[in-house]
């Protein structure tokens, strides 16, 4: 092998490592994104980081299941068969809508921050601190292009969080509820 061979293995090598380094840092370069965006109020800068639309068909199935069972715990089975469908459907999208937003996103992100706000317990002059749910979350990779941040909800069930890659990208794609 002569030695321009060998650079140019030995550059392709180097390529092909800094290429896998910057795909496997790519979900917590997505996280860290997001933070950014909603630190600084820029909502317009989270679909480089969220998939809008394949969170949306993430989200729709959980909320609707949620919806039908209420309806049928309060109705019973027999009657309520009919009507559940077409119901969830018409509750749900506009509560999806509103979550799968940018400001929705950025609300899931700032709660305590705007309940302080909004309780008028936030002191004048001073930065309000944002509520991170990701922060101290349990990561890991599913496979090689579904990655999971999973943090308890506030009644203590887990909640995952699902970015998938496309090319060297990664984006917020899905949302596990909790039970």
């Amino acid at each position: 092998m002569t030695q321009k061979t060998k650079w140019l293995l030995a550059g392709i090598g180097v390529l092909l490592l800094a290429m896998f380094a910057f795909a496997a840092a790519g979900p917590y370069l997505a996280i860290n994104g997001i933070r950014d965006v909603v630190a600084n109020g820029e909502y317009g800068g989270l679909p480089r980081y969220v998939d809008f639309d394949k969170l949306r068909e993430s989200i729709r199935p959980q909320i609707q299941q949620r919806i039908a069972g209420s309806i049928v715990g309060r109705m019973g089975r027999s009657d309520a068969s009919s009507m559940v469908s077409g119901v969830t459907a018409v509750i749900s999208e506009p509560a999806i809508d509103a979550m799968v937003s940018p400001i929705g996103i950025a609300t899931l992100l700032r709660s305590t921050a705007l309940v302080k706000q909004v309780s008028g317990k936030a002191v004048p002059g001073k930065r309000l601190e944002t509520y991170d749910p990701l922060k101290g979350a349990r990561t890991g990779f599913e496979s090689a292009s579904v990655f999971t941040a999973t943090v308890a909800s506030a009644e203590g069930k887990p909640m995952v969080f699902e970015f998938t890659r496309n090319g060297l990208s990664w984006k917020l794609t899905g949302i596990r509820l909790p039970d």
